[in-house]
């Protein structure tokens, strides 16, 4: 099929990529030339593993093109994706003004029938909204079919995800429209779940929604385990191991980032408000995410007394996640602010990403430290000789972040192991506490 992508972005980028991958026909567009320019020359504009090869690739075999012009991306095309931002705007509800103008976009140019497929994350009615504003501008007499398939796409993880995902959701009103979006997904043999436009979209943001909670659960269960002297990483092996909660996910540390959680989860909340329904579990899980890098601040600031003024402070990772550069609400941005205005000496490495208190190698940033904060768990520190590291700080203080580091060992090496819900040790409290009820 020939198809045209609005939106060269996270999402729009791998689609098209995807698509032209498995035989499609796709023109990616954009409005930013800088950005189509290195697109044209096959250099990704985000960081994903895999993507630079299947783009040069199908770039090479001509099944992929990029443009800034709309009636060179819709000539003779099926199907025109939207794959542009929905950026979190005011009181936390979704940014739908480059939506809009994609769909006026579409009308304005498009002069066959077409249909019209929603890929960016858009709340129940978005689909409805788009379809009529399509209709009123359009300026030919045409017919106009709007598709809800939203995207699984985890970042770091997408090429595996775009191929062998779980699921590829379709919501249509009309049969035919939704049977075309699912005869362009045959190559990849993946289940299909078909449903009605409002159904699908509130798919993305339920599974979202959910997974943030659960992330937010377990660092509650984690801040407990550390008054109690539970492990959580125990814990959480032992809860996974029941079917019907899965261990997916059940990972304490720092708390969510990125681009989908954070806004996402406030934008299903403010959708449950203003339809005076309150998606109180939602919203907690929001706070205790925000409260949770604080949290691992605090830690720092206890260990040193509460003054950690000119202290060197290492901090590995300001990626939100590892196998990203997306530093969209990364915990690395707090936890860094919190330490410099509380008078530390920040230094930070990211295999990546780069910020004004970055260093060029991991043994500069790690040089002399009193600390070191595990933020983001590349594999680059996992797999680093944390012997050899113990003789280049000053003080062999370790905060994982992430409970990716092995305990264990770095204690035989002599560090000093702070986790988040990992004191193994009795807690005196609750040993008082337990006295008292007996």
């Amino acid at each position: 099929m020939k198809v045209a992508v609005i939106g060269t972005g996270y999402v729009g980028l791998v689609t098209g990529t995807l698509l032209a991958e498995i035989g499609h026909q796709v023109t990616c567009m954009d409005i930013d030339e800088m950005k189509i320019e290195q697109l044209r020359s096959g250099i990704p504009t985000i960081y994903e593993p895999g993507l630079e090869q299947l783009l040069k690739k199908n770039l090479e075999k001509q099944r992929l093109s990029f443009t800034t012009d709309h009636a060179t991306a819709f000539e003779d095309v099926e199907l025109i994706f939207i794959a542009v931002g929905t950026p979190q705007g005011e009181n936390g509800q979704a940014n739908l003004s480059y939506i809009q103008q994609a769909a006026r976009d579409i009308a304005q140019t498009i002069d066959h029938n077409v249909t019209v497929v929603i890929k960016s994350t858009v709340t129940p009615g978005t689909n409805d909204y788009v379809e009529k504003e399509i209709r009123e501008h359009l300026a030919h007499s045409i017919t106009v079919h709007v598709v809800s398939n939203p995207e699984f796409l985890r970042e770091g993880h997408a090429i595996e995800d775009a191929f062998h995902g779980d699921r590829i959701v379709i919501g249509s009103e009309q049969e035919e429209a939704g049977n075309l979006v699912e005869d362009l997904y045959t190559p990849l043999q993946m289940p299909i779940v078909r449903t009605d436009r409002r159904s699908a979209e509130m798919i993305k943001y339920a599974a979202n929604a959910f997974l943030a909670v659960k992330i937010s659960y377990m660092n509650e269960i984690a801040n407990l385990c550390d008054k109690v002297g539970a492990d959580v990483t125990a814990v959480a092996d032992g809860m996974g191991m029941d079917k019907r909660i899965g261990r997916d996910f059940l990972n304490a540390g720092i708390g969510y980032g990125g681009s989908c959680f954070p806004k996402d989860t406030e934008a299903i909340a403010h959708l449950a408000n203003d339809q005076a329904i309150q998606l109180s579990i939602v919203e907690s899980a929001i706070r205790t995410n925000k409260a949770q890098r604080h949290k691992f601040v605090d830690k720092v600031f206890r260990f040193f007394k509460g003054n950690i003024t000119n202290k060197k402070i290492a901090v590995l990772g300001l990626a939100f996640k590892p196998n990203t550069d997306d530093m969209r609400e990364a915990p690395s941005v707090t936890i860094i602010s919190e330490l410099q205005k509380h008078g530390a000496i920040v230094r930070a490495y990211d295999p990546i990403v780069t910020n004004e208190c970055s260093s060029v190698t991991l043994q500069d940033c790690v040089e002399n430290a009193d600390a070191i904060l595990l933020v983001t768990e590349w594999q680059d520190f996992l797999a680093a000789d944390w012997a050899i590291i113990g003789t280049q700080v000053k003080e062999k203080n370790i905060f994982d972040g992430r409970n990716a580091l092995p305990m264990d060992m770095l204690k035989q090496l002599g560090w000093t192991y702070i986790g988040v819900g990992r004191e193994r040790k009795q807690s005196r409290g609750f040993q008082e506490n337990r006295e008292d009820q007996q």
